[in-house]
């Protein structure tokens, strides 16, 4: 790495420990804050701090909110006896992009990973077992990521929430619309077929 000035480095540094940025990109966003001007660096800081200071959970479903409860759980226009169970709050922004689900959400904040030492007692799996004490519930979707972790994670809580006389579903997963089957690995053509609907 070229010699940069201490707070240059130490921000390119910074930088880097974002995901999904290397090298190159720290240092062009480094440079990019060096040349614009004062106000504009200060309204970056200034946006870090209000996220670390002003967002919370949800202290009902776990979503990113800046108050008690988020915007989806304030909402009475929403259908209160279904849930969408997803692992972290930016699955919440991809499944509401669809303008499909009308329902609430749930967040776990991950998901079942022993490689990892997260069990199901690191997941807020204890707050959706109080949610549905109340009774309005009947049916819980499991919208957990398509990979080992997540379905581990989805089997998981369907064992645990069968029982409890709620219909538990899952998302259908299977080939993208738009690419070819010679693409698709055996996984996702396996899930493709397990998931076929009558036309």
């Amino acid at each position: 790495m070229p010699d940069y000035a201490e707070p240059l480095a130490r921000l390119i540094q910074e930088f880097k420990r974002l995901p999904g940025i290397g090298q190159k990109s720290a240092q062009r966003i480094a440079f990019h804050v060096l040349r614009g001007p004062r106000e504009e660096a200060e309204r970056l800081a200034q946006a870090l701090l209000d996220v670390k200071d002003k967002l919370g959970l949800c202290e009902v479903c776990g979503n990113i909110s800046d108050a008690e409860r988020c915007t989806f759980c304030r909402d009475a226009g929403r259908d209160q006896s279904v849930l969408c169970v997803v692992e972290e709050p930016y699955n919440v922004v991809a499944i509401e992009t669809t303008r499909q689900y009308p329902g609430l959400y749930h967040v776990l904040h991950g998901s079942i990973s022993p490689l990892r030492g997260i069990g199901p007692e690191q997941l807020n799996i204890h707050g959706l077992l109080k949610r549905l004490e109340a009774g309005e519930v009947k049916e819980i979707i499991l919208a957990t990521n398509p990979t080992v972790e997540g379905e581990a994670t989805a089997a998981y809580l369907s064992k645990l929430l069968k029982p409890l006389g709620v219909r538990v579903t899952r998302i259908a997963m299977g080939v993208p619309v738009g690419s070819d089957l010679e693409f698709a690995d055996e996984v996702t053509l396996m899930k493709s077929f397990e998931n076929r609907r009558e036309l």
